[in-house]
């Protein structure tokens, strides 16, 4: 595939790389490299304040229309900025939920009360977002969601819980797909919920993860409020609501992620050299296939933005893919490492980068929908299969 650069296109590329590079010095210097896959839970406060300058900047929520305070920019502009800010090793994004996922979700559905009061703190990283989807019973069959909520006294009063939400603990808002219909099943009576994080009737419990981090958390609901017009769309709507939010999830940030991807298989390559495995012909040629993924995940990601907001078949193979290729990465980082791999690095106890990715990566192919549930969508909704008839 190839893609080409307006000369307006490459100004962009050479303004958001200067910012990039003159923002990331002094105190955020720190930042570099951080927050990414595996290191979410570093240096939350830190964090918070590269938000707000990224807002300062005008660099938060670039793709937005220009009347809800973003910058309008093109798709190739969005393209080049998510590169840009990978390449920079620029961190994790706090607010990742609410930018590209909370904030396009109630640009299409929202009301212009909602708009008015949830978009602007958003584009000035002022207020983070959490997702609350999977429950324990409603991971990979989201449809299966057991949280309820029902209006009382001018509010939604919300029971239940949630799992696996990540930046749960720092979030001050999360979108939350709840039963509001007692008598429903399946897809049916659901609503897509905006409930604050910070109030008595929501705890958070972190969840340990095998590289030693918490950065997602089970969330418990127990008469845990909001308004009642805080609901997008209409009650009972929320499937459908649910369904376009991860729609908007197959956008354009899907590009600086395979940035980072490049950046890990750099790194790969340099502790490669370093132990003298790069002379070894097997290594060298799982080296070469991770290069290729990452192009193909690239040729990929570009011909599924003309249809951003749709889950067509390209946008389908997508997480599948990159999941069981960044699986295998983790494992060519150990074979690089060789005997190193089985021994904690000496940074204070704690696991090598390499060894954090290795360990992350574990994760890959299971969180987002497991690579069985992304097999069954392939065959059912690309392909047009039917169903397995028989009972589970």
């Amino acid at each position: 595939m190839d893609i080409r650069f307006s000369e307006e296109d490459e100004a962009f590329r050479r303004e958001a790389a200067a910012w990039l590079e003159d923002a990331l010095a002094g105190e955020f210097a720190v930042l570099r490299g951080r927050g990414g896959a595996g290191d979410d839970a570093a240096l939350v406060d830190e964090r918070r304040a590269w938000e707000r300058k990224l807002a300062e900047g005008g660099w938060t929520c670039i793709g937005w229309p220009r009347e809800h305070g973003g910058r309008g920019a093109s798709l190739t502009q969005q393209v080049i900025f998510y590169e840009e800010y990978a390449r920079a090793r620029a961190p994790g994004r706090l607010n990742h939920m609410g930018e590209t996922l909370l904030g396009p979700t109630l640009i299409a559905f929202g009301s212009e009360a909602q708009k008015r009061r949830f978009l602007p703190p958003i584009v000035r990283g002022e207020e983070i977002w959490c997702q609350g989807y999977s429950e324990p019973n409603a991971g990979s069959d989201l449809a299966n969601v057991q949280t309820r909520a029902r209006l009382e006294g001018g509010e939604w009063v919300v029971d239940g819980q949630k799992v696996w939400t990540s930046w749960a603990a720092w979030a001050d808002w999360g979108f939350v797909v709840c039963r509001t219909d007692p008598a429903s099943k399946r897809h049916q009576g659901l609503s897509y919920l905006l409930v604050p994080m910070r109030q008595p009737g929501v705890e958070i419990r972190p969840i340990r993860q095998i590289t030693g981090d918490a950065e997602f958390f089970e969330v418990f609901y127990d008469g845990a409020r909001t308004a009642s017009d805080c609901v997008v769309g209409a009650p009972g709507d929320g499937w459908r609501i649910a369904m376009a939010t991860l729609a908007f999830e197959r956008g354009v940030s899907t590009l600086g992620q395979q940035m980072a991807f490049r950046n890990e298989l750099a790194e790969i390559v340099a502790a490669a050299k370093r132990s003298g495995r790069a002379s070894d012909p097997l290594i060298r040629q799982r080296i070469a296939s991770a290069w290729m993924g990452l192009e193909i995940q690239r040729c990929n990601a570009l011909r599924t933005l003309s249809s951003e907001g749709e889950l067509a078949g390209p946008a389908m193979i997508h997480k599948i893919f990159w999941a069981t290729w960044h699986r295998e990465l983790g494992k060519l980082a150990m074979d690089v490492l060789g005997p190193e791999a089985e021994t904690q690095g000496a940074e204070g106890g704690e696991p090598s980068r390499l060894q954090r990715l290795f360990l992350f990566t574990r994760s890959d192919t299971l969180y987002g929908g497991s690579n069985e549930i992304q097999l069954n969508l392939i065959a059912e909704r690309a392909l047009g299969l039917p169903r397995d008839p028989r009972p589970a």
